[in-house]
């Protein structure tokens, strides 16, 4: 994941241009295996017992190594293996930039300097970043003072389905709050009970990002964001929301879920006294994620 930030800054420095970052990252994807392809390799798990785990991984917000360990499937040495099999994503794209000549080995160290200093990094951030842990990650891009700690708990499971189910190089920006955005393609759902709670995807400048998302999760390319891609989009977020008011169930807070609400054509969402968005990146395609809690959203369009 570190790769996606650092390739992003090697843009903008004009040593990458955006489609050749986002080539980038789909060599990531191809040379970083699954744990549970790795397994099966291995021979520590057989192919049902992956997708077994895969499937509860779908309902369960939990890794893949603590379920298979769970199940009986595999010991911790055999996670271990597992694990290192992978290899370092954080020294393995910097092994694909010098592969293809776009960063001298010698000249590594200073830009990567320049690149914590000019992003405004700490030392612990950028590790957390080189570990490719979307729980240490994420918490960069959700610092703010008033920012209720529900809306920092849901976007942290949701970056970890994200990541599980369309796309582990995802990239995140940086919280923050609006009174308003327009937007063409909306997914969307609410949660009603013990508090209001809205989460949802929106396009950004174009619907690109929807579409490879919608794509990947529902298994299907869609040329278009036509009514079958945003059903696959609602299918994901009404997953996580599933998951988010069970983990609130735990402390005895009941939120129910509504129907989710599919919208295209000039779209505007606002509120005023504001609500909060965390863009993300899917090959260098930006969705926005839309969330609310206390006051409904007003959506015209």
């Amino acid at each position: 994941m570190f790769g996606v930030y650092f390739g992003d800054y090697l843009c903008e420095k004009g040593r990458l241009t955006r489609e050749k970052a986002a080539a980038l990252t789909e060599e990531m994807k191809v040379t970083r295996l699954k744990l549970g392809t790795i397994a099966v390799a291995e021979g520590i798990m057989t192919v049902k017992q992956a997708e077994e785990v895969n499937a509860i991984q779908a309902r369960e917000d939990r890794r893949f190594g603590d379920i298979a360990i769970s199940k009986g499937y595999m010991t911790e040495k055999d996670l271990s293996l597992v694990l290192s099999k992978q290899g370092d994503p954080y020294l393995l794209y910097l092994e694909i930039l010098q592969k293809h000549d776009i960063v001298k080995q010698d000249e590594m160290a200073s830009l990567l300097a320049d690149f914590r200093k000019s992003s405004g990094f700490t030392n612990y951030e950028m590790e957390a970043l080189k570990s490719g842990d979307i729980d240490r990650i994420i918490p960069i891009f959700t610092q703010g003072v008033g920012i209720p700690v529900e809306i920092k708990d849901y976007i942290a499971l949701a970056a970890r389905n994200l990541v599980r189910f369309i796309d582990n190089n995802v990239r995140f920006g940086y919280i923050r709050k609006v009174k308003e955005i327009k937007t063409e393609k909306l997914a969307f759902q609410a949660m009603k009970g013990d508090y209001l709670f809205e989460a949802g995807f929106a396009a950004s400048y174009d619907d690109t990002g929807m579409r490879k998302a919608a794509s990947v999760y529902g298994r299907e390319e869609f040329e278009t964001v036509d009514e079958d891609a945003l059903d696959a989009l609602c299918e994901f977020i009404n997953v996580s929301n599933g998951l988010f008011a069970r983990d609130e169930g735990e402390y005895d807070i009941v939120i129910d879920m509504e129907p989710p609400v599919m919208k295209s054509g000039n779209i505007t969402i606002g509120l005023e006294e504001g609500f909060y968005i965390i863009p993300f990146y899917i090959s260098e395609s930006r969705v926005n994620m839309i969330l609310s809690k206390g006051s409904e959203l007003k959506i015209e369009g």
